[in-house]
């Protein structure tokens, strides 16, 4: 793991579904805005771990984005898809530790039981007969606690990943990892100090935290913001055929992205004078304890 100083390091982390839209320009700004305003870096990472979800060239169109946008890394991008041998890694320290334990179950199989009250998992022990014709996925033993923590916006978390979301994946059947165990293996590879991101994942906070804890790796401080939505109040997102932001008028989009955030919009015309004077003033307070937020609200 790289030895990073202890200043602060930030980062943005699109899963390459489609280009940059509103919402997601919203989160790498947000990040950026952070990273600067506290002297820090800001560092980028595709997470390209699920090829049946990913669009051809989306990752090279939305670094193109941002780098349009004045929005560079300080480091070299870090694509998932180049990191299995270090998840495998922490999946075996789990292993080892009897905090991992191999599932037959399906999908279809728990939705099912869970429809007539049936358990297939007990104590952290999968109830299903191993199968022949495929591998198991891999998933964590759930404890019996609490996980609490303090959102720089949302404000005071807490739940119990067993009874909240029980024994979850961290290695598909298909041998896919999860979005869950990579996110925490990357961020401490990254040093990551701070992570700003939607709403949509403070759920899944939780999970991460106890995974750190069970790694011996550090826990980052954590700022989710609001998610962007349309008019009928629907989140912003690829799947729902957001429209790509215009890159090619920079200004335009950073000015409609701060008004979002709640910042004043410097006067400065050019892209770098605006995001340094932005980033200058830059304070999210005005965000606090938002959970949505309509994408045409302005400061």
């Amino acid at each position: 793991m790289p030895d990073h100083a202890a200043r602060y390091r930030g980062r943005f982390a699109p899963s390459p579904t489609g280009e940059l839209h509103f919402g997601s320009l919203v989160a790498a700004l947000a990040s950026w805005l952070c990273a600067r305003n506290r002297g820090g870096s800001w560092l980028l990472r595709v997470e390209d771990i699920d090829p049946p979800r990913e669009v051809a060239g989306s990752a090279r169109a939305i670094l193109a984005a941002l780098a349009r946008l004045g929005l560079e890394a300080d480091d070299s991008v870090v694509y998932q898809s180049q990191r299995a041998t270090a998840y495998m890694g922490a999946l075996e320290r789990l292993r080892n530790a009897g905090h991992a334990f191999p599932c037959w179950c399906s999908r279809g199989d728990l939705d099912a039981a869970r429809a007539v009250h049936h358990e297939l998992h007990r104590d952290g022990h999968c109830l299903a007969p191993p199968r022949s014709d495929r591998p198991p996925a891999w998933r964590l033993r759930a404890p019996d606690l609490d996980i609490a923590f303090e959102d720089e916006l949302q404000g005071p978390q807490r739940q119990n990943v067993r009874t909240t979301v029980g024994d979850f994946v961290l290695r598909r059947a298909d041998g896919l990892w999860s979005y869950q165990l990579a996110c925490v293996v990357d961020d401490a590879f990254q040093g990551i100090t701070e992570v700003v991101r939607g709403c949509d994942l403070l759920d899944s906070t939780p999970r991460q935290i106890l995974l750190q804890r069970l790694l011996g790796l550090p826990t980052p401080a954590y700022l989710h913001l609001p998610l962007a939505v349309d008019a009928m109040g629907r989140k912003l997102s690829k799947s729902n055929d957001a429209p790509a932001v215009d890159a090619h008028d920079p200004r335009a989009a950073l000015v409609c992205a701060l008004r979002f955030l709640g910042q004043p919009v410097p006067a400065a015309s050019g892209v770098a004078t605006l995001l340094r004077d932005a980033a200058r003033r830059f304070d999210p307070t005005p965000l606090r304890g938002l959970a949505t937020r309509a994408s045409g609200d302005s400061a």
